[in-house]
Parts: C-alpha cells; sequence; structure tokens
C-alpha cells in the first residue's frame, strides 16, 4: 500500500488533513466556497504521483480506480492510466512504462516498471489526470531493497492553478502534461490544482493555496471565466490573496493558449503590470500566443482548445526559462 513508509505520496498537499484521501483540495471545502465541478474534480489525482527507490528487476501495480474516465478526446492512457519514470543510480530519469486500463475498467494488476540495469532505482509512478484511485499498492520481486525516495533538488513544490489545460488535458499519458514536464525538468514535486471546465477563481481556493509552502505558483487562470468581466472581477483578487499570505513565493501568469482573446490577454497582464508598479519582483507573465510557438494550434491541439502531446512540449519549452529565472530569484 503505497500510503504505507517508505513510499512517499506527492501532489496532495491536504493528504494528511483530509484524513489520507486522494482529493486534492480541502475536505472542509464545500460547494459555497467553490463550485460544485471543482468538488467533483479534486477526486481525480492530476499531478499526485507515488515515488520510492528500489533494485526490484520488475515493479508492478495493482490499483483499483474510484471510477474510470473514458472520454472522446483524450487517450484513456492519460485520464485514468499510470505511468512510471526510472533514474537508474547515476543515470537519467527517463519514461519507462505506461498502464492504460480497457474501457470501463476499475480493477487493474498489471507490469508497470523494468528496471534497465541491476542495482538501484529512484522510481516515480504518476496516478490518473482525470480519473481517481480507492487504491494503489506497489509490487517488488521477493527480497529486492525497498527504500524511500532520493529528496528533489527543489525541496518545495511547484503549485498550477488552472483548467482542464492545467489538470493534463489531452495529454497521452500523466507524465505528458506540461506540469508534470517543468517540474521533472527542475526535480521538483507538483501540485496540480487545474480543474476542468471549473477553475473560476473563487477566493476560499486562493486562500487555501497562499498557506501553501511553494517553490512557484503558476496562475495559469483564464479559460473557466465565464466573461471577460468575470475574469476582470477574479484575476487580481485570486493573485492577490495568495500574495497576502504568501508574499515572497515567485508567481508566473499565463494567459490562453488557444481560443486567444487580446482582451482576456490584457486582464491577465494587467494583473502582473499592477504588480510590478506596487513593487513585487517575484512576479511573471507569459502571453499565451506565445505558448505554442511555430507549429501553432494547426498541430497542437485535438481540438483547437486542449494541447496534444506537442502541444505539451512546445507549452513546457516556452515556460521552463521562466521557471528557472523564478527559482534562481529565491536562491
Amino acid at each position: 500500500d503505497v500510503k504505507k513508509t517508505p513510499f512517499v505520496i506527492e501532489g496532495l498537499p491536504w493528504f494528511k488533513q483530509n484524513k489520507s484521501a486522494y482529493y486534492r483540495i480541502p475536505k472542509k471545502l464545500t460547494e459555497k466556497d467553490t463550485n460544485e465541478g471543482i468538488i467533483a474534480l479534486s477526486n481525480h489525482t492530476a499531478g499526485a504521483c507515488v515515488r520510492f527507490r528500489s533494485d526490484s528487476p520488475v515493479i508492478v501495480i495493482r490499483a483499483k480506480l474510484a471510477y474510470s474516465s473514458d472520454m472522446n478526446h483524450m487517450p484513456r492512457a492519460g485520464s485514468a492510466g499510470f505511468d512510471s519514470y526510472c533514474k537508474p543510480d547515476g543515470g537519467k530519469q527517463l519514461y519507462n512504462k505506461t498502464v492504460q486500463p480497457g474501457r470501463d475498467q476499475i480493477d487493474i494488476e498489471a507490469l508497470l516498471g523494468v528496471n534497465p540495469r541491476k542495482g538501484m532505482c529512484d522510481w516515480q509512478v504518476n496516478l490518473p489526470l482525470y480519473g481517481g484511485v480507492d487504491t494503489v499498492e506497489i509490487g517488488i520481486v521477493k527480497n529486492s531493497r525497498l527504500e524511500k525516495p532520493t529528496p528533489h533538488k527543489v525541496a518545495a513544490p511547484v503549485l498550477f492553478y488552472g483548467s482542464s489545460i492545467t489538470q493534463g488535458g489531452c495529454a497521452s499519458r500523466p507524465g505528458n502534461a506540461y506540469s508534470s514536464m517543468l517540474c521533472r525538468a527542475v526535480d521538483a514535486p507538483q501540485i496540480n490544482l487545474g480543474f476542468s471546465g471549473s477553475a473560476k477563481g473563487e477566493i476560499a481556493l486562493a486562500e487555501a493555496i497562499g498557506k501553501l509552502d511553494m517553490a512557484v505558483f503558476v496562475l495559469d487562470y483564464d479559460y473557466n471565466a465565464p466573461s471577460a468581466e468575470h475574469l476582470a472581477k477574479t484575476h487580481e483578487p485570486f493573485f492577490k490573496a495568495v500574495r497576502k499570505a504568501n508574499p515572497d513565493v515567485p508567481v508566473i501568469m499565463l494567459s490562453k493558449c488557444s481560443w486567444i482573446s487580446p482582451a482576456r490577454r490584457d486582464i491577465i497582464k494587467k494583473t502582473y503590470d499592477n504588480a510590478v508598479r506596487g513593487g513585487d519582483k517575484n512576479v511573471w507573465f507569459i502571453d499565451g500566443q506565445e505558448l505554442f510557438g511555430e507549429p501553432g494550434q494547426n498541430m497542437c491541439t485535438v481540438d483547437h482548445c486542449h494541447p496534444n502531446d506537442l502541444g505539451f512540449y512546445m507549452m513546457y519549452r516556452r515556460v521552463l526559462p521562466v521557471l528557472l529565472e523564478a527559482l534562481k530569484s529565491q536562491k
């Protein structure tokens, strides 16, 4: 059971407070504080992972999904599947295997990883982006060693708040969400608070986020605001609520990468400009129109909105230098 030592579960910052539930926001928050969508989507395990070390030749997974996730525009391997990354001692962290459940499959038992060498490896197992889990167990070969994982180079997590794109739609597997790519690149834990269709800038969630220890906060809030007027009323107050509770955390603000809206982009840029004018030196702004780069929406989306793997990779490439600069500012 991955809830037991020496396994480490990451990406669920209120895990202990929520009595070890696979749930992404504080259980004390209700629909009155946020909205019905966020309450339901908090059962999705986007950004959550299990880390450990072992010299087992193979690792297997036995899991029970809380429910399946089978969408017409996203691979089931990403929405409801698991993938693994392995870093042998002295080697690089590389993708290893994916477990993709069948349609409506709840109970899973499958090979999850093959040790590329004899010896100890650090393993990371990413949980489903759009599914939830009831139980997760990892199996290793008898008499193999099992230890706690090597600490991250960046101890505090990078936290992302935003829409279905932030949640990982429509990556082919969990590790291909842009947030996951970024956190692997800088070797930091990830907290993914992307909520498909439901991130509407409620202050209660901003206040909860602000109390967390973070290396960087990525404010990817734009798509789910139902109108430009709603975005204007909520974007800057959301940022200010986080900033008030966490005055020194670097904040990266993004605007839409698809369905580009100059008016909405300018609202987000205004939040950034006002912060800079107020003396805030720990804020960055990225114009979403730049995120897909040269390929653009012709190649980077599934449906003119949600990125495919290429789209997420292009987002990663554009955000990474800014993330590195933000991390460097704290040293």
